[in-house]
């Protein structure tokens, strides 16, 4: 005997009032990927460090070049707004106070990855190929190696290559961005 299960999916004007009318806080750990409210897993002492050294050396690198958002959501289509861990924004005066950012503003995602790498490589990497996101970057703490995935077409990257210590990689849709695998992972 098979179970039909039905789904409700939301939109993001519904999520966003599901906050405003606080049903979801700001304590909620949680995001919006394909009409689904999904809880998002909670930041250990390593991803913390992590987001933390790369959100200052991206600050550093790119004070008046970019916005260095962290851990804020954007805006993808009308049933997702993940809420990557470092997110590098074209300027806008207002800091996306009137919008949020749509892939359009989005230079790159960096995802920092610990316990969720599948989930990171299997739903979050896909999702923001099919945006048209120009790049995202996934840390893997566990392997200590960045995963840098680049050129959607289709929505599906076309060039994906993973970087160690000791070398350094480059994201020329960042304003030819170099950084040393060991100065983001510490």
């Amino acid at each position: 005997m098979s179970v039909q299960i039905a789904k409700r999916c939301f939109t993001v004007a519904q999520y966003n009032r599901m906050g405003e009318a606080g049903i979801l806080t700001e304590d909620d750990r949680v995001e919006l990927i394909e009409g689904e409210i999904i809880e998002m897993s909670p930041i250990g002492r390593r991803h913390a460090a992590c987001v933390g050294r790369l959100t200052n050396l991206l600050s550093k690198l790119l004070v008046e070049s970019a916005i260095v958002w962290v851990q804020n959501p954007i805006v993808l289509d009308d049933y997702s707004e993940p809420q990557p861990d470092v997110a590098l924004l074209r300027r806008r005066d207002d800091f996306y106070e009137h919008s949020l950012p749509a892939p359009a503003d989005v230079l790159l995602v960096v995802e920092v990855a610990d316990t969720t790498l599948d989930y990171d490589r299997q739903i979050k990497v896909p999702l923001s190929a099919r945006a048209g996101i120009e790049e995202v970057w996934i840390i893997n703490l566990m392997d200590e190696q960045v995963e840098v995935y680049a050129a959607p077409v289709n929505g599906a990257y076309q060039s994906q290559r993973q970087a160690g210590r000791g070398e350094t990689i480059n994201s020329p849709g960042a304003f030819n961005l170099t950084l040393g695998i060991d100065d983001i992972l510490g």
